[in-house]
């Protein structure tokens, strides 16, 4: 049996009290949108999931940490071509999520309701075509910087399971984010593509911009949006 790694969570996991129509959508829909056993619980042994099972052969994307799920269902109606699954241990987002997916009647998503290290854990090595970082927790205090997502504990798996040439983007609001994201993403084997500066200061074509960048416009933060490509 493999061994359960120690892992600190840092992190909500639950807020508000959800609403009667969201405990609804946690019930009845969340089971059919698993990606496969993910939980060292369900499974123990972290067997790869089968990808292709899972999105008849589409390429797989994945986004990490989807908040309320808006970009998610984005891409995924943009997208029919692949399959998406996003991870997110916030319970109240993944109920925004799912009630998203119902209002949209997308099928190509998957949904891990939990931290991002269990499903990278068991997806297969080079399966991901496509990974999406966007406002991740910005853990502005110096000594938690080591919370952040751009570290190697959780760069050196993404690595992994990205196949070679396949497009990491990042967006944050946060300056001293950007500057750690790329002093430890090219560390893990990637390339930033820029080579002006309007490649990091526009959104991409497709992007739609999330309520976490509606927040940070208000507040009067810039957005950075970062491309980063898996060398192999």
């Amino acid at each position: 049996m493999t061994t359960r790694p120690h892992r600190n969570f840092y992190g909500r996991i639950k807020g508000k009290t959800l609403k009667d129509s969201q405990r609804t959508y946690l019930a009845e829909d969340l089971a059919d949108l698993s990606p496969g056993p993910v939980s060292w619980d369900d499974n123990p042994e972290r067997t790869p999931l089968d990808l292709d099972a899972l999105f008849d052969g589409k390429p797989a994307w994945l986004e990490v940490g989807f908040g309320g799920g808006e970009h998610l269902v984005h891409q995924a109606a943009q997208n029919p071509d692949v399959g998406i699954i996003g991870a997110e241990p916030y319970i109240n987002g993944v109920a925004m999520l799912l009630g998203k997916i119902r209002r949209a009647g997308v099928t190509n998503l998957a949904v891990h309701p939990g931290d991002a290290r269990d499903l990278m854990d068991v997806l297969p090595p080079a399966s991901i075509a496509r990974a999406f970082l966007l406002y991740p927790d910005p853990w502005p205090k110096a000594r938690h910087h080591r919370r952040r997502f751009v570290t190697p504990e959780h760069l050196a798996p993404l690595a992994r399971v990205m196949k070679p040439g396949a497009m990491l983007r990042v967006a944050t609001d946060i300056p001293d984010y950007v500057r750690q994201t790329l002093e430890e993403v090219p560390k893990q084997g990637f390339d930033w593509t820029a080579e002006t500066a309007a490649d990091w200061r526009i959104p991409w074509d497709d992007w739609l911009s999330t309520r976490y960048e509606q927040k940070a416009l208000r507040e009067g933060r810039t957005p950075h949006y970062l491309t980063f490509v898996r060398r192999g």
